[in-house]
Order: C-alpha cells, then sequence, then structure tokens
C-alpha cells in the first residue's frame, strides 16, 4: 500500500481516483472534493476542512481523523467503510451508502446525517443537535448511543439498539422491525405510524407515546408521569413496571402494570375494540 505522509491537498479533486494508499498526518484543505472516486484508502490522524472531500470512496477506514465545520456533507455514496475515535463537526455525513461502521466517533452537528444507509454498525457513537439522522435507514445494529438530535429513526427498517439514551421528539416514526434494549427514550410521540415495534428493559417519557402502531410488544419497560394518552390507536402487547399516567383508546391487545391513573374509552375508540388493560393490583377492567 502507498503511503502519504505530513502533506496539504487543497483545491480540486487533488486526490482524484487514487487507491491503495494509507493517509497519516493529512490535511485537505480549502476546496472541494478532495478524495473522490477512490478505492481501498485508510487515514489516520487526518484533517479534513474543504467541502465533499470523501465521495464514491469504495472500502475505507478512517481512525484518529477530524472534519471542521467546513467539511459538510463529507461521506458519500460510498461503500465499505470502518470510521474509529473520531470527530466530527460538519452537518450532512454518510449519505446513500451500504455497510457502514462507526466505533467511538462523535458528531457534533448531526443534522441530516445517515441518511439511507444499509448495513450500519454503530458502537459507542454521540450525536449532537441537527434533525432527521437515520432517515430511510435499513439493517441497522446500534451498541451505545447518546443523542440529543430531533427527529431520530423515522423510515427505517431492520433495527437493533442496545444501551441508547435518546432524547428528541418524533422518533421511530413509520418504522417497520424494530428492537430496542436496555435504553432511555425522552421525547414526544415515540413509535407513530409504526409497525412490529419491541421494547425490552426501556424508560420512556414524554407525551403521547406509541400511537398507531401496528405489532407493539413492550416488555419490563417503565414509563414517566408526562406519558399519556398513550396506545391510542394501537394493537399492543405490554408488561408494564409500574404504573402508568393514561391510556386512551387502544385497538386490541393486552396491557398489564400495577396501576392506571385515568382512561380515555370513547366512541372513537376503533374496532375491534377488545384491548385487555389489567391492572396487577386491582379488579382486571
Amino acid at each position: 500500500m502507498k503511503k502519504i505522509s505530513d502533506k496539504n491537498f487543497g483545491g480540486e479533486r487533488p486526490l482524484f481516483a487514487i487507491h491503495d494508499t494509507r493517509l497519516e498526518r493529512v490535511t485537505i484543505t480549502e476546496g472541494e472534493s478532495g478524495i473522490k472516486c477512490c478505492r481501498n484508502i485508510e487515514a489516520d490522524n487526518c484533517r479534513f476542512i474543504g467541502k465533499y472531500p470523501w465521495w464514491h470512496v469504495d472500502g475505507s477506514v478512517i481512525t484518529n481523523c477530524f472534519f471542521e465545520v467546513g467539511s459538510r456533507s463529507a461521506i458519500w455514496y460510498s461503500n465499505d467503510m470502518l470510521m474509529k475515535d473520531t470527530v466530527i463537526d460538519a452537518p450532512k455525513f454518510f449519505r446513500e451508502m451500504n455497510r457502514l461502521e462507526l466505533e467511538n466517533v462523535q458528531l457534533n452537528d448531526a443534522d441530516e446525517t445517515f441518511w439511507r444507509v444499509n448495513g450500519l454498525k454503530v458502537r459507542n457513537v454521540t450525536l449532537h443537535d441537527g434533525t432527521y439522522p437515520f432517515m430511510f435507514c435499513e439493517n441497522v445494529f446500534v451498541d451505545g448511543l447518546v443523542s440529543d438530535s430531533k427527529y431520530v429513526f423515522q423510515y427505517c427498517k431492520n433495527v437493533e439498539i442496545h444501551h441508547a439514551k435518546i432524547t428528541t421528539k418524533d422518533s421511530f416514526w413509520e418504522c417497520e422491525n424494530v428492537t430496542v434494549y436496555d435504553s432511555e427514550l425522552d421525547g414526544e410521540y415515540v413509535g407513530w405510524h409504526s409497525k412490529n415495534l419491541r421494547f425490552v428493559r426501556c424508560h420512556i417519557t414524554g407525551e403521547q407515546p406509541f400511537c398507531y402502531v401496528e405489532g407493539l410488544v413492550l416488555e419490563d419497560c417503565t414509563f414517566g408521569e408526562d406519558c399519556d394518552r398513550m396506545f391510542e390507536d394501537s394493537d399492543v402487547q405490554a408488561d408494564i413496571i409500574g404504573s402508568v399516567t393514561n391510556i386512551k383508546n387502544p385497538r386490541t391487545g393486552r396491557i398489564v402494570c400495577d396501576s392506571v391513573g385515568s382512561f380515555t374509552i370513547d366512541e372513537n375508540v376503533r374496532q375491534p375494540a377488545n384491548c385487555q388493560i389489567i391492572e396487577r393490583n386491582k379488579m382486571n377492567l
């Protein structure tokens, strides 16, 4: 593998179509498309300043690098990438990709990041600010995620998440086949209009969680006091630890919890309107 060390490259497409190359302590300065249409590239301790520095690259390893604010939309249309121990200050990263793996990565402006990535693995990643990360992603595995970005995980399929702390609203909308383990979700309107959602040992806070869901399963989850109007028009199988504040018009299924503060079951409940709501320490309702 060819090695390039301690160099600066600027302008347009300075490293166009390179392959089988390792970059060490290289800086991509002002300009556009520093690394484009490349193959088998490694970058270690590099700095990226200019726009669109990493497009159409197949087979890459990025370690201990820094992407400055000006490197927006940096990594698109690139397959088979591993990124580790890296800090990203720019938005709109990781678009239209296959087989992307991140470990110990911090994204300080996660606006419109991770769009249409198929085969995404995330370990110990932090997302800050921005909107709509993970839009249209498929086949996602997460173990260790801290995020305060808005509207995370929308229109996603086949997602497995462990040990996440997500502060947001409108998360997991229009999703299909999602399982979340041992995580915290703080924000309004979790899981609306989705299919086959499963949450295991999670704590959920925020208004109106899990409405209009088909195939919702909750196992040993807990809910904050602000979770009201839960499960409206949903098909739900829930075994909840502790009490819930309010349940509104679940469509079908079975909900078990210690107690319910109040119910809203009215003429607007949709058929089959046969959901069982069971309070462990009281009579069945």
